[in-house]
């Protein structure tokens, strides 16, 4: 066998992309995922009024920096009980659906971060009696001890925050708001 060649994938949107003289095996969609850009300065943008600011990013990313949505969601956002969660996740899916009738991309996605976050922290707390998941100072894992009261409040999250995500209107936005503002630029 020869040296292996290492093959980066192109972000240009064309198909038949090409690294030196070799084919790639894929072809790159118009519309690639961008990083959350953390180094906005978020004291002092309003999102609703600028959406073409806001990046979707991974998972729960910008959840606690994005205006003005962080502060209309997270009063309503919390999970000690089950009946808490459930309240505090009917709460936030009224929110959703409020960006929803307003057309609002961002509140809706910002809406469904809080909710994937009620379920990643009350399975944290679930595993975790301390929410911690490693020992301190170290890298080590603390063993999981399941309360079964968090791990409740997780499902209610989970339940919620698939219902947001598989929302007909949220993906159609959600692939606008990527195709408007999300699109990488092929000219440098």
């Amino acid at each position: 066998m020869g040296p292996e060649k290492s093959v980066e994938r192109s972000a240009e949107p064309e198909s038949g992309a090409r690294t030196g003289s070799m084919a790639l095996p894929f072809t790159c969609l118009p519309i690639c995922k961008m990083e959350f850009d953390y180094s906005l300065d978020f004291s002092q943008i309003d999102f609703r009024a600028h959406p073409e600011l806001y990046r979707i990013g991974r998972g729960e990313q910008g959840v606690l920096l994005v205006e003005p949505y962080k502060s209309e969601i997270l009063p309503h956002w919390r999970f000690k009980t089950p009946d808490i969660a459930r309240t505090s996740a009917a709460e936030i899916y009224q929110l959703f659906l409020r960006y929803k009738a307003a057309r609002d991309f961002v509140g809706m996605d910002m809406a469904r971060k809080f909710l994937q976050m009620g379920y990643t922290r009350s399975r944290r707390y679930a595993n975790h009696k301390s929410g911690r998941k490693y020992a301190k100072g170290t890298k080590e894992v603390l063993p999981d001890v399941v309360d079964p009261v968090k791990a409740e409040s997780a499902k209610i999250f989970y339940e919620t925050w698939q219902q947001v995500q598989q929302d007909p209107e949220y993906l159609r936005l959600k692939q606008q708001h990527r195709e408007r503002y999300e699109r990488k630029s092929t000219h440098s």
